[in-house]
């Protein structure tokens, strides 16, 4: 065989061992690429490769298209949150004197401004930044992805404790107004639905401090508090949304009532105690 390569003048070629003997028991057609390109085939191995990046272009696709979305959806509602608390700090002092902390209704004033900074902005963005889902932990924040979990927890937890703390905050500044001028506390159902988000929220955030950031605590702990933690805080931001509505429409009926004459409850030491309608139209 040898004196008739040479007789037609290509030299020898190396030995090439088959696939069947390197691997006795699986000859299928991954190895017989492998074998083909290991003999001195240089182009086999690429249409594995285009069809590879054919199968990935897509999947790399949605994954941005996905990542895009995320970013333009976050960035509306933070441009949602910041006009919100622009348009409750405008209402107070504007078109209801300002702000102060003496015992006035200026005082009263903000009650609204830091408890819609502190339960609805605050704690929304800070529940985006570390949100999980079932089955694991996913940071929302694509900037997240397979990093290190320790520094978004801080983050995390800081925001949470800045909103608790604005929170509590403005509920002193309704109370201390309210013994200031002798009204009676916790009055209306917004009432008792502020102080439950504002209780529930306090002990969310200690359980969750003792929880996932001190290093005492073991791992089953964790697993079994996930799911609580997960669904009081969704319960918590729901309250807290319910709360600054029907308050800041309470303040809009009293502030109506009060202003209008017409609307204003009779005098039951007067004598005229017939019903009139609320409104009359001018003859």
């Amino acid at each position: 065989m040898r004196q008739q390569q040479m007789h037609r003048g290509g030299p020898p070629s190396p030995s090439c061992p088959s696939t069947s003997d390197r691997f006795p028991l699986k000859p299928n057609l991954a190895l017989r690429h492998l074998n083909t390109a290991e003999c001195g085939s240089e182009t086999s191995a690429e249409p594995e490769k285009h069809e590879v990046r054919a199968d990935n272009a897509p999947t790399d696709l949605s994954r941005m298209r996905s990542i895009m979305n995320f970013y333009v959806s976050y960035l509306l509602c933070l441009v949602l949150g910041l006009a919100c608390v622009v348009c409750v700090c405008l209402w107070n002092s504007r078109w209801r004197g300002g702000f102060a902390w003496d015992g006035s209704p200026l005082q009263f004033n903000w009650h609204p401004v830091l408890m819609v900074t502190g339960l609805i902005v605050l704690y929304g963005n800070a529940a985006i930044i570390r949100l999980p889902l079932p089955g694991a932990v996913v940071y929302r924040i694509p900037l997240t992805w397979g990093q290190n979990k320790l520094p978004w927890k801080l983050l995390h937890a800081v925001l949470m404790l800045l909103a608790l703390v604005l929170s509590i905050v403005g509920l002193c500044a309704v109370f201390n107004f309210h013994n200031a001028k002798n009204i009676p506390n916790l009055y209306s159902l917004h009432s008792w639905i502020g102080i439950a988000a504002t209780a529930l929220f306090a002990i969310q955030w200690v359980m969750g401090f003792a929880g996932f950031l001190l290093p005492c605590s073991p791992t089953s702990l964790r697993k079994l508090l996930k799911p609580i933690h997960v669904w009081f805080g969704g319960s918590i931001l729901t309250l807290s949304i319910i709360a600054c509505i029907s308050g800041i429409n309470e303040k809009l009926f009293f502030s109506l009532i009060l202003s209008n004459q017409e609307w204003q409850r009779p005098d039951s030491g007067s004598g005229n105690m017939a019903y009139t309608p609320l409104l009359q139209e001018d003859n």
